[in-house]
């Protein structure tokens, strides 16, 4: 009698301790990315020499060192260091997308996120309710450092980009620009360890029964090359404050209008004074 009183007392104990030190965990997730990159311009505007720095530049812009700071209901993700547009000769390339954070805040209690963008000079904060993705969880498995993680995958519907990467160039910066873009079915593909027991992950993903170390959508993959669970500095994640707060159509109308008023712009103005060229790459999915 008294080992069976023994035994529950311990096992309550332990449960007690475990449950504590759920409320309390945190942890730091590096996670490197990696895009394929393979785009086709016009020979008569840009020459095989400049085409392959572009090819190098736009490597080197998406190979990126994002951090994933989390606890069991906030996280934030952000990038380790900014880089600026890169540019090459009398070419100047601009990244736009409606899709990616500068910093990204996300609160699984509350269901919600705040998103930090710049886009064209101007800070914006998006602040909208987390979507429901919908995860078909795989029985495959594979061993990410010392993790075993499992598959899980996702259907989405995404504009047709050649390479991941949508390419405006001024030459004819408005044509077809009123037509309804093509779409196609992709398979995002995520690995998940539920050894550690959050339901996020890097960038836009989140959801499942553990942290994602892994993800691919075809074009993109992320993956977490470090990660430091309950460590003894502090693991500050506070939600971006300053910026024009608007959901996300709000915004991605913005950045549709002012992307339009930009080829417009360039349209009338195809060269400044210095003969620089400028190319606008919106990313996708």
């Amino acid at each position: 009698m008294n080992f069976i009183i023994k035994v529950i007392i311990i096992s309550a104990l332990t449960l007690f301790s475990t449950n504590v030190s759920a409320q309390n965990f945190k942890g730091e997730a590096t996670y490197k990315t990696k895009r394929n990159v393979d785009i086709q311009l016009d020979s008569t505007q840009v020459n095989s020499e400049m085409h392959q720095k572009m090819l190098e530049m736009l490597k080197k812009q998406f190979e990126k060192t994002f951090i994933l700071s989390f606890n069991k209901e906030e996280s934030l993700y952000k990038e380790e260091e900014k880089l600026g547009a890169p540019q090459t000769g009398n070419v100047q390339m601009v990244f736009v997308s409606t899709d990616a954070s500068d910093i990204l805040y996300r609160n699984l209690k509350e269901k919600r996120y705040t998103s930090k963008n710049e886009v064209f000079g101007k800070i914006f904060l998006i602040k909208d309710s987390l979507p429901k993705l919908d995860w078909t969880l795989e029985q495959e498995t594979k061993n990410i450092g010392e993790y075993t993680c499992f598959k899980a995958t996702m259907k989405h519907m995404v504009p047709v980009v050649t390479g991941g990467i949508s390419i405006n160039d001024d030459k004819d910066l408005n044509a077809n620009e009123n037509e309804e873009p093509q779409m196609e079915e992709i398979t995002i593909t995520a690995w998940y360890t539920p050894q550690i027991p959050i339901n996020n992950g890097p960038a836009k993903y989140y959801g499942l029964p553990g942290l994602i170390l892994e993800v691919n959508n075809g074009t993109e993959t992320i993956v977490c090359s470090k990660l430091v669970l309950n460590p003894e500095d502090k693991v500050d994640i506070v939600e971006p404050r300053k910026g024009k707060v608007v959901n996300q159509e709000d915004f991605e109308s913005i950045v549709e209008k002012r992307m339009q008023e930009e080829n417009e712009r360039m349209n009338n103005n195809r060269k400044d004074d210095d003969g620089e060229r400028r190319i606008e790459i919106m990313i996708g999915p």
